[in-house]
């Protein structure tokens, strides 16, 4: 379902808010270009609304925040637009680590770290370490992530404690393989919204994506404000989840 403007979260029946919630931020490149301004102000943009989301989601209680923040496809891009996208990754974490520290909030960065620059590498680690007892807000960023790329490298591992006589193939669950993944430990989304008014989830979670709402917000990302983040989450609080199952008769 899209969203309209005028949704609010007094238009919401009474329910449990997500837990976790994760974010397609799509929509950087096409806000610039609506006002005839380079990709790289959409990109810039798009990390203040990032600053603005989370904050906004520690204040509504949300437990876990996910953003696609560059997808593993992202490297066919220009070559100037993935080095400015680096560039913002650097930024964010040295501008607004003490911040993100004082504020309670745990980061995780999942995804494929081979391929980064050694200094982005160290300012991730640094980040991970430094607020790794954090409890307030978890905020896992997938940076350099592909969905298929993290489940071909769980399957790997998985083979490979086979191998090794430390896993019986027969024992091999889901929930094995969840253990395997990048999100090892981070419940699956109960929520996922993508903006831009695009309706495909991109290589984004698509394990952990099973049983999640999926909710589309026509706003481009530098535009996702705090007010869209609770329509989202009260249109979340409208779905029936049923997991699979169904209602009892009579309910």
């Amino acid at each position: 379902m899209t969203l309209s403007s005028g949704q609010t979260m007094s238009d919401a029946a009474p329910g449990r808010p997500p837990r976790h919630v994760a974010i397609i931020m799509d929509g950087n490149g096409r806000w610039a270009t609506k006002r005839h301004l380079p990709r790289a102000a959409g990109h810039r943009q798009g990390v203040e609304a990032v600053r603005v989301i989370v904050r906004a989601a520690g204040e509504l209680g949300i437990e876990y925040l996910t953003l696609y923040g560059f997808s593993s496809e992202n490297w066919k891009r220009p070559i100037e637009e993935v080095n400015d996208l680096m560039g913002l990754l650097r930024l964010y974490i040295r501008r607004d680590l003490a911040e993100l520290h004082q504020n309670g909030v745990c980061i995780r960065i999942i995804g494929d770290r081979h391929h980064l620059e050694p200094d982005i590498v160290a300012l991730i680690e640094e980040a991970e370490a430094l607020t790794a007892n954090n409890t307030r807000l978890q905020l896992v960023i997938a940076f350099n992530y592909g969905g298929q790329n993290e489940i071909a490298s769980a399957v790997r591992r998985i083979a490979h404690e086979v191998k090794e006589g430390r896993l019986d193939p027969e024992a091999i669950t889901p929930e094995t393989v969840a253990r395997f993944l990048d999100t090892a430990g981070v419940p699956d989304p109960d929520l996922i919204i993508r903006t831009s008014g695009e309706k495909r989830l991109s290589n984004f979670l698509i394990w952990q994506s099973a049983y999640s709402e999926l909710v589309f917000s026509d706003a481009l990302w530098p535009d996702f404000t705090p007010d869209r983040l609770q329509e989202a989450i009260a249109e979340y609080q409208r779905r029936d989840r049923r997991f699979g199952g169904r209602p009892a008769v009579g309910a």
